[in-house]
């Protein structure tokens, strides 16, 4: 990774972990991309309001946020199968 987006405020890192949880329980529940990036959007946005991390830690979250989010190997399908993932139940055969 590299070192402009390394996260080292404890708070970042606590704050992209729980980002991570939850984007992965969405994608449990059978959320699409959009959706996650909307969760995601609105969870960076209320840290920004409230101005909990220093400018400096937020941009570097952001940036990793935004790199993580859009790779699908960050998430696993509800079955475990990276394969299955954003699929609904009714989707399947």
């Amino acid at each position: 990774m590299p070192q402009g987006t390394v996260l080292q405020h404890p708070d970042a890192i606590r704050h992209f972990q729980s980002l991570c949880d939850a984007c992965q329980e969405l994608s449990n529940r059978f959320h699409g991309p959009s959706e996650l990036r909307l969760y995601a959007d609105g969870y960076l946005h209320a840290l920004r309001r409230t101005a909990v991390l220093d400018p400096l830690s937020q941009r570097r979250l952001e940036e990793l946020v935004d790199r993580w989010i859009m790779d699908p190997s960050s998430f696993i399908g509800p079955d475990g199968d990276p394969r299955t993932l954003f699929e609904s139940e009714t989707g399947r055969r």
